[in-house]
């Protein structure tokens, strides 16, 4: 039985032709991030308790469950057995930098607005339009929603 399953893990990568190669680098290199992300959550908490809005509520506990979601996140992507495992870690993903998209507004109103910005336009412009690619990119690597056929 453990054979199948690795085998079944390892032919994602052999397959050629339809973007499997590609689809697993990708999903490596988002994993990668993503826990690196989740990591930085609980190395340097204080820089993303600046960023969050006012109204979210206990947001010490929110960053730390934020960081914990982004490394389990990155595992789920990752592991080999079981595909289902991997689809619904990039939904909770794709879900995750959904519900973050205020912290980044709100991170780009406040930088913005200061009389010399830390990272300006620069940063904020291609942030603000790469978080629908992140959602998509979650999808994506995880063959999430699954497809008929």
């Amino acid at each position: 039985m453990a054979e199948n399953q690795a085998a079944e893990a390892g032919r994602g990568v052999r397959k050629g032709g339809d973007g499997t190669l590609l689809r697993t680098v990708v999903r490596l290199l988002l994993a990668g991030f993503y826990f690196i992300a989740g990591v930085g959550h609980f190395a340097y908490p204080e820089a993303l308790l600046s960023i969050t809005p006012a109204w979210v509520p206990q947001p010490g506990l929110v960053i730390a469950a934020t960081g914990a979601a982004e490394i389990a996140g990155a595992i789920g992507l990752v592991q080999p057995w079981s595909k289902q495992l991997r689809r619904s870690a990039g939904i909770g993903l794709a879900l995750y930098a959904l519900c973050v998209f205020p912290a980044n507004i709100n991170h780009m109103i406040i930088d913005l607005a200061r009389d010399r910005p830390q990272l300006g336009w620069a940063y904020h412009g291609p942030r603000m339009l790469l978080q629908p690619l992140l959602i998509w990119l979650a999808l994506w690597v995880s063959k999430a929603p699954r497809h008929a056929g």
